[in-house]
């Protein structure tokens, strides 16, 4: 029997290093020559061949019932063009399952990009623009092997809207 369908509405906050430091990093530009450091995207990919590409979305919306997690490696999403998007997230953990009430939205802007913890619960990209393509850096294989997927429709019986702004 399915669970009746709650909606719950997430408003974006603006990333900072601060507040998305639960789920992993924000990373800004910074000048050439600089060396690596702290602010740099500290990354894990030596579980497998290291995937770097561009993905195009289109009409996304801003409303999601699964959040997905990788447990082998960091993801690191950007967008092109320096249009903003936003991502729902929730921590990482030993759970097999996020808890609804971590779930978090942000609004990300253009100059700069994210860096998912190995673990974190992630719905997205979203967006209002009606195409944005995004540089993506993963495992060649996380999609396939390393690709966690919490339905919250149907654990839970919600669904969640990102509101910005």
């Amino acid at each position: 029997m399915a669970l009746p369908l709650t909606l719950h509405q997430l408003s974006a906050q603006p990333i900072t290093p601060k507040s998305f430091a639960p789920f992993g990093q924000v990373i800004f530009p910074s000048l050439d020559g600089a060396p690596f450091g702290p602010a740099d995207a500290q990354l894990k990919l030596d579980a497998g061949i290291p995937r770097f590409y561009i993905m195009t979305l289109s009409n996304r919306g801003m409303r999601f019932r699964t959040v997905t997690r990788h447990q082998r490696c960091t993801q690191c999403l950007g967008a092109l063009e320096g249009k903003d998007w936003l991502m729902g997230v929730a921590p990482p953990g030993a759970a097999e399952q996020p808890n609804p009430q971590d779930i978090r939205a942000f609004h990300i802007p253009g100059n700069c990009f994210i860096k998912l913890a190995v673990g974190t619960w992630h719905a997205g990209p979203y967006f209002r623009h009606p195409v944005i393509s995004f540089y993506n850096l993963e495992l060649s294989d996380t999609n396939i092997t390393d690709h966690y997927t919490c339905n919250l429709a149907q654990e839970f019986g919600v669904e969640f809207e990102i509101v910005d702004g």
